[in-house]
């Protein structure tokens, strides 16, 4: 019945705006709470040096004499992260749906592979970066490798649930019909795994940037990752926690954008993602 009154107009756009609504009311509560966090942490710190509030961050980036060339580099580094993060979070989403459809097809391939995404995933990267390094180099390689494997995991999980929650009725439908297993993948199990598909690109939004900062930190020496490893070791706290800041906040806009595109979708085909 939730389906069907989804799918009238009406319905969507009634979805649409609980969606957008819920999506916009987290991105301003996460924001107040990372907000009274950082205050708090610089007043129980209580070294002006180190701990740097609001108030600094605000004039080393917008009020300050060099705030101008200090908002172009780190409007730079921010830029390399995100192109990183694309990186990663492609790579990791499309060897997330290869994978995840090739397990639901054959018990043999979730033997082989799930082991070894969970080998990866339990492994730190800290630990596995130099090895990484080593194979792929200091490029884009090694990016896509790094903030892959941070993707891949809980995006293979949750997509593999997805594909198996659809209904037997409906595999039985396309079947009597003719239809093979790939094509019940493609009909039935990849539509009634979009809730599952969005919530995993939600998770990975953020974890593909965590990807690329390491990336970035551990192999090729360029972005934000980089630059707050070396700002922080010249004592440039005033950078150092502008670049924590801005990475923060356009983590939690990418995830905010993940989420209001996740709500116009799932309205589309009947599923309420503002009732989720």
């Amino acid at each position: 019945m939730s389906a069907l009154t989804a799918s009238a107009p009406g319905g969507v756009a009634s979805a649409v705006a609980r969606g957008v609504g819920k999506a916009l009311g987290n991105a301003l509560l996460v924001a107040a709470i990372v907000y009274v966090l950082w205050v708090l942490v610089v007043a129980l710190v209580d070294n002006p040096f180190v701990a740097k509030g609001p108030g600094d961050v605000a004039e080393f980036l917008f009020t300050g004499d060099d705030a101008t060339e200090n908002r172009t580099r780190v409007m730079g580094q921010l830029g390399i992260t995100l192109r990183d993060a694309a990186i990663g979070f492609t790579a990791g989403m499309v060897a997330a749906v290869v994978l995840a459809g090739a397990i639901v097809l054959s018990r043999g391939v979730e033997a082989t592979v799930m082991p070894v995404a969970m080998v990866l995933r339990a492994v730190p990267l800290i630990a596995l970066a130099p090895v990484i390094r080593m194979i792929f180099g200091r490029g884009v390689s090694a990016v896509a490798v790094i903030s892959g494997i941070v993707v891949l995991f809980p995006a293979v999980v949750g997509l593999v649930f997805g594909l198996r929650s659809s209904s037997r009725q409906m595999h039985d439908v396309v079947q009597v019909y003719g239809g093979s297993e790939r094509d019940v993948l493609f009909k039935v199990s990849f539509p009634s795994a979009l809730p599952s598909l969005f919530a995993a690109i939600r998770i990975s939004v953020p974890g593909a940037i965590t990807g690329a900062l390491i990336a970035e930190w551990l192999a090729t020496g360029k972005g934000i990752g980089y630059a707050v490893v070396s700002a922080a070791g010249q004592s440039k706290n005033n950078e150092v926690w502008a670049l924590v800041i801005v990475v923060t906040v356009v983590s939690l806009l990418l995830y905010t954008i993940a989420q209001v595109l996740e709500t116009f979708v799932l309205a589309r085909y009947g599923k309420d993602a503002g009732r989720a």
